[in-house]
């Protein structure tokens, strides 16, 4: 471990699954709004902070590889010196957060079979889904963008983050990281109040404090999709598009598309150029079985003026 401007430094390399574009990963962090300002992009890298035992630790991901070969080359700062525990938590959220163990050959072996399909795989290919960078900071964020604009969802967020969050100074700027489900536990309904402002809203994000505090993310993440499905669900608060964000967008799980909303339908009009009734739509979803999640991904972010 290095240490440089009180800050302690770690570096290594990462394999993704291939193929991985990481220049398409950096594209679509930089049009997403609802981490917009999160994170420092830079033409091949991004720098992110994440709380780990009440304490930011930074990290920096740069492209190291090719496309059919890649590497990613990751640098870890803190600080604090980081135990060998510490090291691997960062570098499995890291793996984690840019689905590098994703496997998209089964799901482009069907796209490729489906010929309206397959200029959206030749615009994407090598995309793997960036995550929320923990599924607790989702399922919060699904919370306050209920019902709200965008904008103000954001700057909410961004309020919990400056009071209760964790931050590091590196060379090139602060960075703030979500506070971890642990932190936000400590905190009263009336406190939660004074920032989010809306009752019911505090409501819910208490019941997601709850289901975070006693579940394990790692069964979130592999367990029986049914049952994850069904836990979340359950949570207060939570409806068919709040679950199925957390699903895909915190948690990775591409199994099954659990809610077909207006933005999906209105992609699979662009590419299929006809409108899909929600049955038809449902049996293209079939056909690509646990991967139609993927094909979900890739469809709301196909080029807006056609496949």
């Amino acid at each position: 471990m290095l240490a440089t401007n009180n800050l302690h430094l770690v570096t290594g390399i990462l394999t993704p699954r291939a193929p991985f574009d990481f220049a398409k990963t950096l594209a679509f962090l930089g049009d997403f709004t609802p981490t917009a300002g999160e994170q420092a992009l830079a033409p091949d890298s991004v720098t992110k902070a994440v709380t780990l035992h009440r304490r930011a630790v930074a990290f920096n991901v740069r492209d190291a590889g090719t496309l059919e070969d890649p590497r990613i080359a990751y640098t870890l700062y803190s600080e604090h010196l980081l135990g060998a525990a510490e090291q691997d938590a960062i570098v499995d959220r890291i793996r984690f957060f840019l689905s590098l163990d994703d496997d998209l050959l089964p799901f482009y072996a069907i796209g490729r079979t489906d010929p309206a399909f397959v200029p959206v795989i030749e615009h994407l290919y090598g995309l793997h889904q960036p995550k929320f960078l923990t599924p607790f900071e989702i399922a919060c964020w699904a919370i306050l963008a209920q019902r709200n604009p965008i904008a103000m969802a954001h700057r909410t967020k961004m309020a919990l983050v400056q009071r209760w969050g964790t931050a590091i100074t590196l060379p090139e700027g602060t960075q703030r990281a979500f506070p971890e489900v642990e932190q936000l536990a400590a905190v009263s309904p009336n406190e939660l109040a004074e920032v989010v402002r809306n009752p019911r809203k505090v409501e819910y994000l208490m019941a997601v404090i709850e289901f975070f505090s006693s579940v394990d993310e790692q069964f979130l993440r592999t367990g029986n999709y049914d049952e994850v499905s069904t836990q979340i669900r359950a949570i207060r608060g939570f409806g068919a598009w709040s679950s199925h964000f957390l699903l895909v967008r915190g948690l990775g799980r591409m199994e099954s598309v659990s809610s077909i909303d207006q933005e999906i339908s209105k992609a699979a009009t662009r590419i299929y150029n006809q409108q899909l009734t929600t049955s038809a739509l449902q049996q293209i979803l079939n056909r690509y079985g646990d991967t139609q999640g993927y094909w979900a991904f890739y469809a709301r972010n196909a080029p807006a003026h056609g496949a």
